[in-house]
């Protein structure tokens, strides 16, 4: 049965990395919305805010654990979610961790975690919850990030990461738009959430600590937190895009959150030489 022919109180969404931001923000729309929502994130002792916002609002939540690197989690969530509601309409892969770094000052290994979560985290979950959207005719929503289409300086494993889900989403979502799931992913610009936070790192420690890259690390911070920053959508705003791509009719495979990251990225789908891009986020570091 197709998600389009049946009502969103019978239809059960799962979402990861809900403790804050955008997925705290799209478990509550979607909850408010009628869905059932099955919130999860890595460390349920992380659940308060979320547990707090769904009073206010309120709705209710089923709040699980699911650490997306981890197959075994994955597999229990899901399939405890089919064990409890006999259905599975939608999943929105929003958990994600950012990344501050450039190659000669990290390890390789270091790359490769941020692909973990970010790519391949995106896949356990996919693949996982793929038999059972398909029995439904579900929807498989991913928030990935302007960052995934236009490359930005001292984020290079972050935009890897989420360049590699825009590709691998947009070759999988004719695949599986012949078997009955819609894929769309969400290209949310700065948000003001706790995710930039997350980053794990001492900005002055690392500039300090950059040699060669110093200046440019400094010039780059400086700029994001000034400009980029500053002007920051709200989590509520951005999900908005997640709601949209969950409830329409024939949602687009790609949606940006807001007038400035359509622009942005715009830059990117117009620039078939590449000489607008580096030329913008070169101003970036200099």
């Amino acid at each position: 049965m197709s998600t389009s022919s049946t009502s969103a109180s019978d239809r059960t969404v799962l979402i990861t990395g809900t403790s804050s931001g955008i997925g705290l923000a799209a478990a509550i729309a979607a909850a408010q919305a009628g869905w059932r929502t099955v919130a999860t994130l890595r460390d349920t002792g992380r659940a308060d805010a979320l547990r707090k916002a769904a009073v206010e609002a309120g709705v209710e939540l089923d709040i699980r654990q699911l650490d997306v690197v981890d197959e075994a989690s994955v597999a229990a969530a899901v399939e405890g979610v089919i064990a409890d509601y006999g259905r599975l309409d939608a999943v929105v892969n929003n958990a994600g961790a950012g990344h501050v770094g450039t190659l000669e000052l990290e390890s390789v290994a270091d790359v490769r975690e941020v692909m973990e979560v970010n790519f391949f985290g995106v896949l356990n979950v996919s693949k996982a919850a793929l038999p059972h959207l398909r029995a439904t005719g579900g929807r498989l929503i991913t928030v990935t990030s302007v960052g995934g289409v236009v490359g930005q300086p001292f984020n290079e494993a972050y935009c890897a990461a989420k360049f590699a889900v825009e590709g691998y989403m947009e070759s999988l979502a004719p695949v599986a738009g012949a078997v009955g799931v819609s894929v769309t992913v969400i290209e949310p610009g700065a948000v003001a959430t706790e995710f930039v936070n997350n980053i794990g790192l001492d900005l002055e420690a690392r500039i300090a600590a950059a040699g060669p890259y110093s200046d440019a690390l400094r010039h780059y911070v400086e700029r994001t937190v000034g400009q980029f920053l500053n002007g920051a959508q709200t989590p509520a705003g951005a999900a908005e895009s997640v709601m949209e791509a969950l409830t329409a009719d024939r949602p687009a495979f790609r949606i940006q959150t807001s007038q400035w990251a359509r622009d942005f990225t715009g830059t990117k789908l117009a620039d078939q030489d590449g000489s607008a891009v580096v030329g913008m986020t070169g101003t970036w570091v200099a």
